[in-house]
């Protein structure tokens, strides 16, 4: 078709067809995605701003032996500890088999377990069990086969991967 001055060419006459409507559907699902991450994020940091000072909840079992109402608690110091949080290099998820630890949590409270030197009235770690772990029976019955454990120790964590079992003896 020839150039009309002042017209438009032959291929732009008429209507322009409709754009077709995109749904936000999509959109909108990707935002309740990342809505629901900083939201979990969150309240994670939250809930571990109140953990404990290491984040742990630690359980020991009693002795095996010596369990009348005289018997120590074992690997109890008698009280609570005054030295400063310990380092990274002193918590037990650290510990490796042949070191020591030491209880410095309350007579009769929850146990908390340093690394320390090896000498009388600390804990020798004869095994130690990685991986998940459901509590004290598991603790006993990974400990069972071990032997001259005195005492065992577990850790157990929201991230199984994190979980421990120490088997102890007492020095």
């Amino acid at each position: 078709m020839p150039y009309q001055p002042g017209g438009s060419p032959a291929y732009l006459a008429g209507p322009t067809p409709p754009r077709p409507r995109r749904g936000r559907g999509p959109l909108r699902a990707v935002l309740a995605v990342l809505a629901a991450a900083v939201l979990g994020g969150t309240a994670v940091l939250w809930y571990r701003a109140g953990a404990t000072d290491d984040g742990v909840s630690p359980t020991e079992a009693g002795p095996t032996t010596n369990t009348g109402p005289d018997a120590p608690v074992p690997g109890a110091v008698g009280a609570l500890p005054t030295a400063p949080a310990p380092a990274s290099s002193a918590d037990p998820r650290f510990v490796k088999v042949g070191e020591c630890v030491r209880n410095t949590g309350p007579v009769g409270g929850k146990p908390k377990l340093l690394i320390a030197d090896c000498a009388p009235q600390t804990y020798e770690v004869l095994r130690r069990f990685d991986g998940q772990t459901s509590g004290e029976k598991d603790a006993e019955a990974k400990c069972g086969a071990v032997a001259g454990y005195t005492d065992w120790f577990f850790y157990d964590s929201e991230l199984d991967s994190l979980d421990f079992v120490l088997c102890l003896r007492q020095r």
